[in-house]
């Protein structure tokens, strides 16, 4: 089984700023890129997992979900790097309408993302990362045992300086930004530096 970073989108991967409701509002983080290079060439999927409820909402429609990770791709690509699989949420528990008005399995900090990602592309949970810029993001992964990593970036600084008396779980790292996040998953993970050794 493999070990993936299941990453967030907006304010981790990629700008926050608000609701993206028209593609040309993607704009990667300045060091995006670098750091999925980085996981990828030591072996780890880069695996999106994103709440989109702006569907549920009425904002926008999942066909411009999918044409904004047209563009998060392109972006990438650009920069000859690519992500190893895309899940998003386009629920909200109370609401819009059905079939989008849902208490669905899917939207964080429940796992339902995770979970799929680890059936479609056979990722070990246990060795796996979640990275994010919300407490929730570091919840959905303590739920299946895997490490949680907040980053400062999007609303990261906020949660570190003034949500942490409502946490429900410490993040295992708090790091500037994903690529902060990658090399200290990287050197902890090297067996090189006293850090876990991988299945023989």
């Amino acid at each position: 089984m493999k070990r993936a970073f299941l990453l967030d989108r907006d304010g981790t991967v990629s700008r926050e700023v608000g609701y993206v409701n028209h593609p040309s509002r993607l704009v990667l983080l300045p060091r995006t890129a670098e750091a999925i290079r980085q996981a990828r060439a030591a072996g780890y999927l880069c695996v999106l997992v994103t709440n989109q409820a702006g569907v549920a909402r009425g904002y926008f429609s999942e066909d411009l979900v999918h044409a904004t990770h047209t563009v998060l791709e392109e972006q990438l690509a650009d920069h000859d790097t690519a992500l190893d699989g895309i899940y998003y949420c386009p629920h909200h528990p109370s609401a819009g309408e059905p079939p989008y008005r849902a208490d669905c399995r899917c939207r964080k900090p429940r796992p339902g993302m995770l979970l799929q990602a680890a059936a479609d592309l056979d990722i070990e949970l246990a060795r796996s990362v979640v990275v994010g810029d919300k407490i929730s993001d570091v919840e959905m992964a303590h739920s299946q045992g895997a490490r949680g990593i907040l980053v400062r970036t999007g609303y990261g600084l906020g949660e570190e300086a003034y949500g942490q008396a409502k946490w429900t779980t410490r993040p295992d790292h708090i790091a500037d930004d994903l690529l902060d996040a990658v090399r200290w998953v990287l050197e902890v993970d090297d067996p090189r530096r006293g850090g876990r050794e991988e299945p023989s």
